[in-house]
């Protein structure tokens, strides 16, 4: 039986998130579910806690979180791999802000500043079960000692995806060799594709 929150999803060429084309095909084709169309209250109230940090924004999507930092003055980049989501981010930012979209892999991309916190908003779980130690690795090699990793986070295993879900066991083994959990919320105002299974989480980088 299918399930009646999900988007039934059109025959799609492409079948690896791994590869750009699976994304690309997606935005062009306007089958995005998870994506919000704005901001969450959760980042916002993140975000203010911590005006003018300076933000790294892995897999924007259409990054209107990307906005909402540069209207309020925080130093940021979003970027993403797939040339159309880096498209439909610029359009969405406008002239004044779309310099601030780059289209780039997370696993060498070099922002032009140590990030004082990544912001995670379904990049994780979009990943191959295969690429999440590399996500660890690299999430520590890009934070300094007492940056921020915080956002979204997909919670229980999945029988496919993307999203893929992960198990707390699994994310707790993953994260704690370079960082503390400080903060881990339940979210109540989920869109359908997360609901009943996001928390919000902060995790700071030790040293």
């Amino acid at each position: 039986m299918s399930d009646p929150t999900q988007p039934s999803a059109p025959d799609f060429a492409s079948r690896d998130p791994n590869s750009p084309e699976f994304w690309d095909e997606r935005f062009e084709r306007q089958f995005m579910p998870w994506d919000q169309a704005g901001v969450p209250p959760e980042f916002q109230s993140f975000a203010s806690r911590h005006s003018g940090a300076a933000v790294l924004i892995p897999g924007c999507g259409s990054a209107y979180e990307a906005l909402w930092l540069a209207e309020h003055g925080n130093p940021v980049r979003a970027i993403d791999f797939s040339p159309a989501a880096v498209a439909a981010a610029r359009e969405q930012m406008g002239v004044q802000h779309a310099q601030l979209v780059e289209q780039a892999d997370f696993f060498t991309y070099k922002p032009p500043f140590a990030p004082a916190w990544v912001y995670e908003r379904a990049f994780l779980c979009a990943l191959p079960l295969a690429r999440r130690a590399d996500y660890a690795q690299r999430m520590a090699e890009l934070l300094p000692g007492g940056a921020l990793l915080a956002g979204f986070y997909f919670m229980g295993a999945t029988p496919k995806g993307p999203p893929f879900g992960i198990e707390r066991a699994e994310l707790d083994a993953l994260l704690t060799p370079h960082f503390d959990l400080i903060e881990d919320e339940a979210v109540s105002d989920s869109i359908a594709v997360f609901a009943g299974r996001e928390r919000w989480m902060t995790w700071r980088r030790r040293g």
